[in-house]
């Protein structure tokens, strides 16, 4: 028997309509929708433990997976089968991980998995933009505790308008890529990129994006009804309490830490004065008690830690390491620091630092995308690497973090706008965080920036970025200027705002309050400015311009642009011109069809070898234009002419009636092999179908001279006896030997007078 369905639909203004959908598919999962979207539809599940893992965190996995099948695709590589999760699906994974996790109970520590997954796929949606929506709807159709329905949406804006859950190709158009997550009452996430737009700009589309969202909330909570409303929430078991040690810990811990947050010390010196702090409280209680409750213990010195920082900073106004609010760290920087790369830069904001590295390649060295949604190539792209010495620590390396991707992703939306669209290069920037106390993925944006500028690639601006923070206590707040580690751990949100002097080029934002104001908001993204301001100031003054040429071992790149007729004559049977202009001018060269032009890249780090390449990919797509005056020299004389080059491997007759006006018996009299002349191109002779060229059409024209036909040769003869049945027209052939006295009378003239 069919299942009955229940459904709802989310009208859009600019798209198809939104329905969720349940009671058809994956009943056994704790939760399960369908969400579709025109032809796009996805699969959300949720499932969660009935026991506590024991664990001190919620451990909360988000999967979210494109299957090739969905957009009528095989899977690339030898298996033919969906493995690891890609960049884009790990990054829509951390979109929603970072609004799902606040939102569940504090001391729920049982194990959640949410799974989503493209089943259609519609070319004109972005499927990352309903992977929000289909988690938290899967959320309320179960009874996982969870606090209210959230959603998370893309804003786009073209011509000024802006468009909720833009298409691939209005994305094109638009001036902003935002995705947005919220409940019905607060923002909670904001990532996105931008073309240098200010900061009320910015705020009026987070704006936007919010009241699509709490349409998508208010459709979770009908769908729920039809279904028979809220399931009760189950029960699970919680943290420990014990009101005593809780007291007796913050009796004992609060004004120790207190003292030591307002003393301004550096990282390691008080990261060694908290632990000694939590060494003394625990020797305050005996073995028996530290044995049954030191997890209890150690959570409680966590909370009265963090009240005592909070609380210094609100009321002293003094931050961890001594700085005001709006305090910026020391910075040093410095390029060129590597001799071998093709770029390179450092940048060390007080106790974080990032090595950034540029490579210059080829189209053949461009990122490739291959995702169920989505096919393409990335000219510019960058990788961060966050190892464990960074910040004093010893792990496993166990391959590339979802942090680590999602911190360079963050990284590469900051400054691929400012790559200029003309750049002929592949640009790789790598960024090696070697020492971490707050905001590395902003480092990366600064030494990336000198970096690409060493490197001599014209970047339209330098950007810089900043990470900002909050304290807030519901009556009083603080926002924070490049954050410390600590203060991210401990504060109330992450900010991060990367931009040029006239804009914002991307942001990422993680608010851990419910009910930031837009006021707040707003307060924290001009403070931002002026402190991004700030570290521009630094760059640019460590590396004002791009440098005016790549370095001397960098590759050096030419294109050029060739109609398409010719390619296979470039490339050769089988790739053997090609291979063999590569080999013999040590150059790579490209060739790539587009819009039926070929499109050649040459690179080299030998100039006069790229020229030379570029030199031979002329000569073998030389075409003479009718009426112009070109070099040629002689490399063959015949009785009749002489064989002449345009250039190599374009010859030509030059034929001993187009030497002179005047009349030449033998052609190796006036020319020989070897020498250099200039001849016009009269184009292609309509009698032979071959070129034809003219010396004698560059000389001054005798007095009196006029053309006369030129005899036809015997093969002619024979054919006009054929036409006339064998008969020859004696008259005619009396008028062709009267034509040719007066031009030996010429002739003898010419040779009198010359004599």
């Amino acid at each position: 028997m069919k299942p009955q369905v229940f459904k709802q639909v989310i009208k859009m203004a600019n798209g198809p309509d939104i329905t969720i959908e349940t009671g058809a598919l994956a009943k056994q999962a704790h939760g399960s929708v369908v969400v579709r979207c025109g032809d796009a539809m996805l699969l959300g599940t949720v499932v969660s433990g009935y026991s506590s893992t024991g664990m001190d965190f919620l451990p909360l996995t988000v999967d979210f997976r494109e299957k090739f099948a969905a957009a009528g695709k095989y899977p690339g590589g030898f298996f033919k089968r969906e493995a690891r999760p890609n960049d884009g699906e790990v990054l829509t994974m951390r979109l929603v991980d970072r609004v799902l996790r606040p939102l569940f109970p504090k001391d729920y520590h049982n194990e959640v998995q949410v799974m989503i997954q493209l089943m259609s796929h519609d070319k004109n949606v972005m499927p990352d933009a309903l992977a929000g929506l289909a988690a938290s709807t899967a959320l309320q159709l179960s009874d996982i505790p969870f606090e209210c329905p959230i959603s998370e949406v893309r804003v786009g804006r073209i011509d000024g308008e802006f468009i909720i859950n833009p298409s691939f190709e209005q994305l094109e158009e638009s001036d902003l890529d935002m995705m947005i997550g919220a409940s019905a009452d607060s923002v909670m996430m904001v990532e996105g990129e931008m073309d240098e737009i200010s900061e009320e700009e910015m705020i009026a589309a987070i704006k936007a994006a919010h009241e699509a969202i709490k349409e998508q909330c208010e459709a979770q909570k009908a769908l729920v009804e039809k279904v028979g409303g809220k399931k009760e929430t189950r029960e699970y078991e919680g943290e420990d309490e014990d009101a005593d040690i809780e007291a007796k810990v913050a009796e004992f811990t609060y004004d120790k830490v207190y003292d030591i947050a307002k003393q301004g010390s550096g990282k390691r010196e008080r990261s060694t004065a908290f632990g000694e702090i939590k060494e003394a409280l625990f020797e305050t209680f005996d073995e028996e008690t530290v044995e049954e409750k030191g997890k209890l213990i150690s959570k409680y010195f966590n909370k009265t830690h963090k009240k005592a920082v909070r609380d210094v900073l609100l009321k002293e106004g003094v931050r961890l390491d001594g700085r005001k609010t709006t305090d910026i760290r020391d910075i040093w920087c410095e390029i060129d620091y590597l001799p071998s790369t093709h770029g390179s830069a450092i940048f060390t904001r007080g106790e974080t630092q990032a090595l950034a590295t540029v490579t210059l390649g080829t189209s053949r060295d461009a990122n490739v995308i291959d995702m169920a949604s989505q096919e393409g190539e990335e000219r510019f792209y960058l990788h961060y690497n966050f190892p464990p010495f960074s910040t004093g620590e010893a792990r496993p390396l166990r391959g590339t973090s979802r942090r680590e991707i999602g911190h360079g992703n963050l990284a590469q939306r900051a400054l691929k706008g400012m790559i200029p669209e003309d750049c002929p290069y592949t640009v790789r920037v790598v960024s090696e965080v070697l020492e971490s106390n707050g905001s590395s993925s902003m480092a990366t944006v600064c030494a990336g920036t000198m970096a690409i500028m060493d490197a001599g690639i014209e970047m339209k601006k330098p950007v810089s970025g900043i990470a900002m923070g909050l304290i807030s206590d519901g009556d009083d707040y603080a926002v924070l200027s490049d954050i410390l580690g600590d203060e991210d751990h401990l504060g109330d949100m992450d900010f991060k705002v990367t931009g040029t002097e006239d804009g914002i080029t991307a942001c990422q934002m993680d608010i851990k309050i419910k009910g930031l104001s837009y006021e707040i908001l707003t307060n924290a993204l001009m403070q931002a400015r002026d402190g991004r301001m700030h570290i521009l100031g630094k760059l640019t003054d460590t590396i004002a311009t791009p440098a005016d040429d790549v370095k001397q071992h960098a590759p050096k790149m030419e294109s050029m642009e060739i109609e398409g007729k010719y390619i296979g004559a470039v490339i050769g049977p089988g790739g053997k011109i090609i291979q063999e202009m590569q080999k013999e001018t040590d150059t790579v060269i490209n060739i790539e069809e587009v819009d039926d032009k070929g499109v050649i890249e040459i690179a080299g780090t030998d100039r006069d070898k790229i020229n030379a390449a570029i030199e031979r990919i002329k000569n073998i797509i030389f075409e003479p234009e009718v009426g112009s005056v070109y070099e040629v020299k002689v490399v063959k004389m015949l009785e009749f002419g002489a064989v002449v080059e345009f250039a190599p491997g374009k010859e030509t007759l030059l034929h001993v009636s187009e030497f002179d006006y005047k009349r030449i018996e033998d052609p190796s009299t006036v020319l020989s092999v070897g020498d250099v002349l200039d001849v016009k191109y009269l184009g292609i002779d309509p009698r032979t179908k071959k070129q034809k060229v003219s010396r004698k059409a560059l000389m001054p024209k005798p007095e009196g001279w006029e053309e006369r036909p030129r005899r036809s040769n015997n093969n002619d003869r024979r054919n006009n006896d054929r036409r006339s049945g064998g008969r020859r027209d004696d008259r005619r052939g009396n008028d062709r030997r009267r034509d040719d006295r007066p031009r030996r009378d010429n002739d003898n003239n010419e040779n009198k007078s010359e004599d």
